[in-house]
């Protein structure tokens, strides 16, 4: 389902489009803390990773602590 409502974000129906919004933020979303977790396992510092993000560290740090 979700692949199929990701296809026909481009179609003329809004609901549909915002509904597809949600789901890229959610995913978007799970990969940047996957992905930040494994920078902090390989060392990288809060600095590092809010470059990487375009983001400050203090925002990244903020985010992401626990």
């Amino acid at each position: 389902m979700t692949w199929g409502l990701l296809a026909g974000a481009d179609a003329d129906n809004p609901a549909r489009g915002l509904q597809a919004v949600v789901l890229l933020r959610r995913l978007a979303d799970r990969l940047e803390e996957t992905h930040v977790r494994a920078a902090r396992v390989e060392g990288w510092t809060w600095q590092q990773i809010g470059d990487a993000l375009g983001v400050s560290r203090q925002a990244v740090h903020k985010k992401y602590r626990r």
